[in-house]
């Protein structure tokens, strides 16, 4: 096959298979989308062809190494901290351009078989995957919580029929006071689901003035 017509087979199917996986994380309205995706599949996939064809059979791994270095600035781009709930977010977009980088450095190489049977598996991860893990992030957890209210005996009360009426399991409680205050603080265990509820519950009562978990 004429050299130049191979490389420009192995960057269309860069395009197919970075353009399937890039619509995946669009259609979840992630940061890395559709043509970011392709972008780097594509990208990776040049550098690794003219990484064959400059290095030649000196050092043609040069130019590969210094894709893995720029994904990596990509990929942690794509990850944030969700300072609200203290969670890291964008490890899966991250992880994903990670995947499509090598998928284009496996396509430059010529592994097309290879390259197309990961995008397959990588899409049954993204997707069916997904609901077993939402499965496991709704396991549940023990958290401790501690709200600041009003002394009153009835707040206290109250607030204890929260976490019976959020199906929240209390493990032990203590009370304080500091000046107008009454802080309270509960170590409960339930589902997610529970202690959303929980939340929920929490800010809407206007007599608590602060809590957290």
């Amino acid at each position: 096959m004429n050299p130049v017509l191979e490389d420009i087979i192995k960057l269309l199917v860069a395009i197919v298979i970075g353009g399937i996986i890039g619509a995946e994380r669009e259609f979840r309205d992630k940061a890395a989308g559709f043509r970011t995706i392709i972008f780097i599949c594509v990208g990776a996939t040049l550098f690794t062809i003219f990484s064959l064809k400059i290095g030649g059979g000196r050092d043609p791994a040069r130019i590969a190494a210094g894709i893995v270095t720029g994904v990596g600035f990509l990929g942690a781009g794509a990850i944030l901290r969700d300072a609200g709930r203290g969670r890291v977010t964008g490890l899966t977009t991250a992880a994903t351009i990670w995947l499509a980088a090598g998928l284009g450095m496996g396509i430059g190489g010529g592994y097309f078989l290879v390259c197309g049977t990961m995008a397959v598996l990588a899409l049954i991860v993204l997707w069916a995957f997904a609901k077993f893990e939402a499965l496991i992030g709704n396991a549940p957890d023990t958290r401790t919580y501690e709200v600041v209210c009003p002394v009153r005996a009835s707040n206290y009360e109250e607030l204890e029929q929260l976490f019976t009426e959020c199906g929240l399991r209390v493990n032990n409680r203590k009370r304080a006071k500091s000046g107008e205050d009454m802080i309270c603080t509960w170590n409960v265990h339930g589902s997610n689901k529970a202690h959303e509820c929980l939340t929920d519950k929490l800010l809407a009562r206007a007599d608590v003035r602060e809590f957290k978990s």
